[in-house]
């Protein structure tokens, strides 16, 4: 039987499906970055759950109208994505024992969220981060118990929140920036959510997972918006 994705419960079972097929991100890492086994590892955890008493609107979208991600705003003194709204998330170390778990660990010192109320649902094709020299695992996850999070370390995020995904798919929201990467015109996808906009690599991969799911609705792909100073 064919998942319901306009359930949680439906939702949950597309994110497992994408986990076990996997997900092409139509960059070759060889191709961005200057030496692929020199790439640092890095890992961050895409955590998708059901609103609190929040109205995400009904929208059009095939996806849980109660659905959201939990995100994060980095520090604008960060010399590598400054400022950014981010997934938790950081470098691998040597002591976690595979990407979700460096993931689950990074979120936990970046929000204090009870990781007892993680699901990890598995791990997405890493994607290479030229500007900070990172190859990436997104580790998608459910949260079964929605615990309080805020930003522990000021000095590396100054907030965190749940955004709706409704909101993140309503085609009002969505955007292009185009900005300039080793002397090249680069055009990425962008969320703009009242004074928020969320593009690079959080931008990429959450577009590229929508689209994936099936959950993404037509729009504008030739609006632009530039990318926040």
């Amino acid at each position: 039987m064919t998942a319901d994705p306009t359930t949680p419960a439906g939702a949950r079972a597309e994110l497992l499906e994408l986990c076990a097929r996997g997900l092409d991100w139509r960059v070759d890492p060889t191709r961005v970055l200057p030496d692929v086994s020199a790439a640092r590892p890095a890992a961050v955890l895409v955590l998708f759950g059901v609103l609190d008493a929040i109205d995400a609107g009904t929208g059009e979208a095939a996806v849980a109208r109660d659905l959201d991600v939990l995100l994060q705003r980095r520090a604008a003194t960060l010399g590598h994505h400054a400022g950014q709204v981010a997934f938790p998330g950081g470098r691998t170390e040597p002591t976690d024992r595979s990407p979700a778990a460096a993931a689950v660990r990074e979120a936990v010192e970046e929000t204090g969220l009870d990781p007892s109320g993680v699901e990890v649902l598995g791990t997405l094709p890493p994607l290479a981060v030229p500007v900070s020299n990172h190859l990436v695992t997104p580790v998608p996850a459910w949260w079964t118990h929605p615990s309080q999070v805020a930003a522990v370390d000021h000095a590396e995020t100054v907030d965190v929140f749940r955004l709706p995904v409704a909101d993140l798919l309503d085609p009002a929201n969505r955007a292009s920036v185009v900005h300039e990467r080793f002397g090249a015109r680069v055009r990425t996808p962008a969320f703009v959510v009242d004074d928020l906009v969320v593009w690079g690599f959080t931008g990429i991969v959450l577009s590229r997972m929508f689209d994936a799911l099936g959950w993404a609705v037509p729009w504008d792909v030739r609006r632009e918006v530039r990318p926040p100073r």
